[in-house]
């Protein structure tokens, strides 16, 4: 499990680096001087005051993310310590890792995975076992090889409505902990993102 994965406990309390007072893990200030704390390993979700699932209300994690974002901004902070000035960048930091995480379905299928112990492995990523899913690969990748600007546009909404689907039914896996499925899905969703990827920016140089 990556460390940002790792839950503190919430019965363990650590000591204020300013006022030595008792402080929550979690708290990004302190409760007795009202310090700003180290940003520590949390969880993406819990740092954005989310429930942890694949489905999430993107509009809602934009909220929690520039409402938290507010309480770190360096202008709050110029006036500070060095020490201050540098938890706040960590905490802002933090945040953006988690907030880029999360607003991302593939990003945030793959952090699922990790956290709950099936990892999509850096060489699994780059290695088929499926069959059906090689021929989609190779078949679209070759479209993408040889098309010309009518043929990547057509390439370019079959991937999308794929992706769409591909999150419908990872939206299910991960409902029912099918993290077989997920992983699977994940691995899949991978390359229909590339692709896409790909021949988005094919039509930019055609277009160029």
């Amino acid at each position: 499990m990556p460390a940002d994965g790792a839950q503190p406990n919430a019965n363990t309390l650590t000591a204020c680096w300013s006022c030595e007072g008792a402080v929550d893990p979690r708290a990004p200030f302190c409760h007795a001087c009202g310090v700003i704390q180290p940003s520590r390993p949390i969880d993406h979700f819990v740092r954005l005051g989310m429930r942890r699932a694949f489905d999430i209300d993107l509009a809602e994690v934009e909220r929690q993310y520039f409402g938290f974002q507010r309480h770190f901004h360096p202008d709050r902070f110029a006036n500070k310590s060095s020490a201050e000035r540098a938890h706040s960048l960590q905490h802002a930091t933090s945040l953006n890792e988690a907030y880029q995480t999360l607003k991302s379905p593939l990003a945030r299928a793959q952090y699922l995975l990790e956290i709950l112990g099936k990892p999509l492995l850096d060489d699994n990523a780059h290695t088929i076992d499926d069959p059906g899913l090689l021929d989609e690969a190779m078949e679209m990748r070759e479209a993408l090889a040889d098309g010309d600007a009518a043929a990547l546009r057509s390439l370019s909404a079959e991937a999308k409505a794929k992706i769409d689907v591909c999150c419908k039914e990872l939206s299910a896996a991960f409902a029912t902990d099918d993290l077989e499925r997920a992983h699977a899905l994940t691995l899949r969703l991978t390359y229909l993102s590339k692709i896409a990827g790909e021949a988005k920016n094919r039509l930019r140089q055609e277009a160029g």
